[in-house]
């Protein structure tokens, strides 16, 4: 029976056993989450051997297949999902979100059309008018659901593009670029990679962009983007940003719109990867006063919901321009049923149902549950600023508004002022500690270089993290600290 399930016999499915045992390795694997090192122990060379190798000639039975690979990567993983993991602003997984994700696969449905699964594109529809309205976007906005805020962000700033082509009779979806009218694009000086990388990838260019200074905390300032626009003839593309990546700062929105509206050929964008969950919090909801007279918004479910892996989210208040820049027909396609196709809202035609899980987490938490989540996060990084802070030899770099916390670290006897410091030793101080903090293996964290100093940077986005977990990363990084500084 085993080489006839291995040699692809349906008549020797063997599914039932593997999943079991797939299962039995996810619960374990969860158990262990909490206590196991954060970072990986295994080097990269390690796992080459324990993975690689020839294909083999003969397949394997299901159940070995599956052992054997979690066996092998085991020191590899990093417990990204676990109540210790600040890096890169990742959230865990609601075991609600975890549970519907596996559903989703197991149900195997092809969310591009309609017809390839109408129970979870109604799940989809669902899911996407709850995002909606709990983000306080326009009821009426079209959404999509994409791999990650990168798509998302591209999504919305084609249907920019297309919109503002139009306004001037070009068709960029059938013409191209070659001829168009000149877009002029307005970015704040540090606006995220991925907003930038959109650009490229919609033939705007990454580069050719006009910026907008930033304050001291990375917002954008409203007066020196009211000149920029004051000083461009013709369509006007702006990005603005929900939660800076580094410190969590926002773009002062009131007065972006104000500046962005007094034109009439203008659209735009808000970046709010994880910025935007703020609307769910009514301590938090003021930093995005105004963010619903955008014209597109993006965010990152698998942030501050928790889902895994991947569920980003665009969504446009004006659902024409957002279809024409994604549709596409062919005449073997079940299409104009006058059902919402998933292929008309973002990029991906074969996708999975991204929307399953959120509506999980959704339903899980309910309205009071997520906010109270955002609430719980950013309290958890208020408290590891402040007892980092008091420590001596430690700065905190920005204003803890919300779930970012940037931290530097300085030898002994320096300057107390960031400006009188000696930058390099400090620079040096700071990536060593990091670097011993990731070794540690009780948290994980990363660096990041942020107005061109060196600055350790921490994320609190995950469901599952508590007192006892920061207080315990704070106690590990002090100690990573003395012990690198020499004290």
């Amino acid at each position: 029976m085993a080489h006839q399930a291995r040699n692809g016999d349906p008549s020797a499915d063997d599914t039932r056993p593997v999943l079991e045992r797939a299962a039995e390795l996810a619960l374990e694997f969860l158990d262990d989450l909490p206590s196991r090192p954060v970072g990986a122990i295994a080097d990269a060379g390690d796992l080459r051997a324990a993975l690689g190798g020839p294909l083999p000639d003969e397949g394997e039975a299901s159940e070995a297949v599956i052992d054997r690979l979690a066996r092998a990567v085991d020191g590899g993983l990093v417990a990204m999902a676990g109540p210790r993991y600040f890096g890169f602003v990742i959230g865990g997984h609601h075991p609600a979100a975890l549970a519907a994700d596996w559903l989703t696969a197991t149900w195997d449905q092809n969310l591009g059309l309609f017809a390839g699964g109408p129970a979870l594109s109604i799940v989809e529809e669902v899911s996407g008018g709850w995002m909606l309205d709990l983000l306080g976007l326009p009821a009426t906005a079209s959404f999509g659901f994409t791999t990650g805020a990168m798509m998302a962000n591209f999504t919305g700033i084609a249907a920019g593009r297309h919109a503002l082509l139009a306004r001037s009779g070009w068709d960029v979806e059938r013409q191209g670029l070659y001829g168009a009218p000149r877009i002029e694009v307005v970015v704040g000086a540090e606006a995220h990679a991925t907003v930038h990388l959109a650009l490229q990838y919609l033939g705007l260019g990454r580069e050719r962009v006009h910026v907008v200074p930033t304050d001291a905390q990375g917002r954008m300032r409203a007066g020196e983007l009211a000149s920029i626009l004051g000083g461009l003839d013709g369509p006007v593309l702006v990005c603005a940003q929900a939660g800076n990546v580094n410190t969590g700062a926002f773009d002062p929105m009131r007065d972006v719109v104000r500046a962005v509206r007094a034109r009439a050929d203008a659209w735009l964008h808000v970046d709010g990867a994880f910025g935007l969950w703020a609307a769910t919090s009514p301590r938090f909801a003021h930093l995005l006063d105004g963010v619903g007279q955008a014209d597109s918004w993006t965010t990152d479910a698998h942030k501050w919901l928790n889902v895994p892996y991947d569920c980003g989210f665009v969504a446009c208040a004006d659902p024409d321009p957002h279809r024409a820049a994604m549709s596409i027909t062919a005449a073997y396609l079940v299409q104009g049923t006058g059902e919402r196709d998933g292929v008309d809202w973002a990029p991906e035609f074969s996708r999975r149902a991204r929307g399953v899980p959120v509506y999980a987490a959704l339903r899980a938490l309910g309205r009071r549950g997520v906010g109270d989540m955002v609430e719980r996060c950013c309290a958890l990084a208020a408290r590891m600023a402040d007892r980092l802070g008091a420590h001596p030899g430690v700065r905190i770099l920005n204003d803890v508004v919300l779930d970012q916390v940037l931290v530097r670290f300085t030898p002994a006897g320096a300057a107390e002022d960031v400006a009188a410091e000696d930058v390099a030793a400090a620079d040096r101080l700071t990536r060593d500690v990091i670097a011993a903090v990731q070794r540690d293996g009780t948290c994980w964290l990363s660096g990041t270089t942020w107005h061109d100093i060196a600055a350790m940077r921490i994320s609190v986005v995950n469901w599952s993290t508590t007192e006892a977990d920061a207080d315990r990363s704070v106690e590990a990084i002090l100690r990573c600290a003395d012990r690198v500084a020499g004290r």
